[in-house]
């Protein structure tokens, strides 16, 4: 123990000598010149400017006669995940501040920030009320108002959207509120109709694949032109997801050439081989296969939910069976889906699910 408080006391407060100095100074010279700041690349690719937001050529049109006469109104963005929403309100804003004003001007909360009523009422509230003034360092005119953008608006909840509604029509003057959600009709009806709505498009398959061949590019990875294809499909028009998927592909395979199979095991989706030998299964008419099918589609650790979207699509492909036969096929694919997001079990629901396909597959023998 005496040891131990006395350790601090014999520690040298001489200053280094100069060869000292140097070593330290060359081993951290070395170290900081090694460091390299990981970003992922969805955000090192985010659009930085409204010309840099892909197929949304609508909304971009009107921002940007909005933004020449420096004023905006109180927007709305809605539309499917991964389609530029957030990232086209921040590069308005930025274009609008400019990079020094950007920070001080805009205020972004996210679903994973706590936003109930009393968020609304003291951070949103309080940050509404500040007047801003001042003029941006390149000499162009920078509007009287801030900006504060509520991402993933449709998961507030109805007081807390009742309690912002009342913040919008007194903070007018200094403040411009932006909402965007998935799901319109989860907005109650009194934002809506203070709001300018904007419907962002799911991306078109042409624009995601030049999108994925550019980063490709400038990342110096190698795709085949399978792999972005399928990567494209994997998405589903979700161009961040298609970037988040290419980065994992291209960790996996160590530098080497993003195959189709390399996507297919990163996606989670269930290959083609386990789907047809599940539908064997249940043409066979025995439940021995089915059971065994079923339990290996499990066992090798495939989501029973991408399962029943894969499947969905097939039975619908399907030129075997009748319109009521696949009807009969959705409606039970939809019960399963139902039961699996409350928590059922995976097994007895695909079980249940494939005996309906088994059933209906049997009657054309």
């Amino acid at each position: 123990m005496q040891a131990f408080l006395k350790g601090p006391s014999s520690i040298s407060t001489k200053p280094p000598s100069t060869k000292d100095r140097g070593t330290a100074a060359t081993a951290g010279g070395s170290g900081e010149g090694k460091r390299v700041r990981a970003i992922p690349w969805v955000e090192k690719y985010r659009p930085k400017c409204m010309d840099e937001v892909a197929f949304q050529e609508e909304v971009v049109a009107v921002l940007k006669k909005t933004l020449q006469g420096a004023d905006l109104p109180n927007l709305l963005f809605y539309g499917p995940p991964g389609t530029g929403k957030t990232s086209t309100i921040l590069a308005a804003a930025r274009e609008l501040f400019g990079p020094e004003l950007f920070r001080q001007r805009v205020l972004e909360l996210n679903a994973s920030d706590e936003r109930g009523i009393q968020v609304i009422r003291e951070k949103v509230k309080s940050f509404a009320q500040l007047t801003v003034s001042g003029s941006r360092s390149d000499g162009r005119p920078c509007p009287p108002f801030k900006i504060i953008i509520l991402d993933e608006a449709d998961s507030m909840t109805s007081a807390a959207q009742a309690a912002l509604r009342r913040t919008m029509e007194r903070e007018s003057k200094t403040t411009r509120f932006c909402l965007i959600c998935n799901y319109i009709s989860r907005i109650i009806e009194p934002i809506t109709s203070r709001c300018s709505k904007f419907r962002f498009k799911p991306l078109s398959d042409k624009i995601q694949q030049q999108r994925l061949l550019d980063i490709a590019e400038k990342e110096n990875v190698t795709v085949s032109s399978e792999g972005v294809s399928y990567l494209v499909r994997a998405s589903e028009g979700d161009l961040r997801k298609a970037i988040t998927l290419l980065q994992s592909a291209t960790r996996l395979t160590g530098g080497k050439e993003v195959t189709e199979k390399v996507v297919t095991e990163i996606a989670g989706i269930v290959p083609q081989g386990i789907l047809d030998g599940l539908l064997t299964a249940c043409q066979s008419g025995s439940f021995e296969k089915l059971e065994a099918a079923t339990k290996n589609l499990i066992n090798e650790g495939y989501a029973a939910t991408q399962f029943i979207n894969q499947l969905h699509d097939t039975i619908i492909e399907r030129k075997d069976l009748s319109d009521k036969q696949k009807s009969v096929i959705a409606e039970k694919l939809a019960e399963t889906d139902k039961c699996l997001a409350d928590g059922s079990d995976e097994f007895l629901q695909l079980i249940s699910l494939c005996a309906v396909v088994m059933q209906q597959l049997i009657q054309n023998n």
